[in-house]
């Protein structure tokens, strides 16, 4: 039975209501917030149209009892269908970077993004020179949009398999009115991008093991399963990924690929490719890179 909305009065009510529930019902936090806390307050704050980083001067506002409908309603959503905050408010956070998703996109979480401000240095000695970025896999557009802003004198091809995801991507790229410098590619990886080498390819694809697959946590049934699903090793997409980018790349270029907490599974389906993992908030399992020309003599 739904608890009545005049039981309720404050922000601070709904807020410790929140919490509890989502800590009773076991929700699983794997799409932006952390833990309970974090995530009850965003969704009361969005849902209120309150400044998300501000709460302390509206805890103890009364609210109207449509507002606290409105609330009760979201927190109910995500608690009994078990839906991704991000598809409830439809929207995404990447550090400072907000995107419009959907569920025709998985909610944007990458690694790489972190690596974004400072221009993948050390590894890029002159950002500058960067002019032609490739990213595969780019689903909402979040890490091509990243890219282009970070790397002035670049143009970046965006690229994936789903039409759906792309309509998500084109509304984000136009947001921040990159039309003129992310071009947006419907293809299966390399298929139908253009000819020409580029001096970045960065990709987080999809990775998950079949094993893992099994025993996701409901919340990500939401998501598109095609941009999840890696194979019984997660390394499906990642082998032609890596293995077609040896002609892809520029001659000092770079290939950078997040797997997640496949590493195992990347360092056996590329044995003896000198691969460089990257620290990251997650520590040093989740991104890769590796130089075109290591690439080429591996493959040699």
């Amino acid at each position: 039975m739904s608890t009545p909305a005049s039981t309720f009065q404050t922000f601070r009510d709904l807020l410790r209501y929140a919490v509890s529930r989502f800590q009773r019902e076991k929700v699983f936090f794997g799409h932006g917030s952390a833990n309970a806390l974090d995530e009850a307050a965003y969704l009361i704050l969005h849902t209120l149209h309150l400044p998300l980083d501000k709460i302390d001067p509206f805890l103890d506002a009364r609210l109207l009892p449509e507002e606290i409908e409105a609330v009760l309603a979201m927190i109910e959503r995500r608690v009994t269908d078990r839906v991704p905050a991000s598809y409830l408010t439809n929207e995404a956070w990447l550090g400072t970077y907000n995107f419009y998703v959907d569920e025709r996109v998985i909610v944007p979480r990458s690694f790489i993004a972190e690596l974004i401000p400072e221009r993948f240095s050390p590894w890029v000695s002159d950002a500058d020179s960067v002019t032609r970025i490739l990213e595969l896999c780019t689903g909402s557009g979040c890490l091509a949009i990243m890219m282009a802003d970070a790397f002035d004198n670049a143009q970046v091809d965006a690229v994936d398999i789903s039409a759906d995801a792309l309509a998500v991507a084109a509304r984000n790229v136009a947001t921040y009115e990159l039309q003129d410098r992310v071009n947006l590619i419907q293809s299966d990886l390399y298929q139908n991008v253009p000819a020409g080498q580029y001096d970045l390819i960065i990709t987080n694809p999809p990775y998950v093991n079949s094993g893992s697959m099994a025993t996701l946590p409901k919340e990500y049934l939401h998501e598109p399963q095609i941009a999840l699903a890696g194979g019984d090793d997660g390394m499906d997409l990642v082998r032609t990924i890596v293995r077609e980018a040896a002609d892809r790349l520029t001659e000092d270029g770079i290939l950078m690929v997040e797997i997640g907490n496949e590493r195992a599974f990347a360092e056996a389906a590329f044995e003896g490719l000198p691969m460089t993992w990257v620290s990251t908030s997650a520590g040093d399992d989740m991104v890769f890179l590796v130089q075109a020309q290591d690439l080429r003599d591996w493959l040699n």
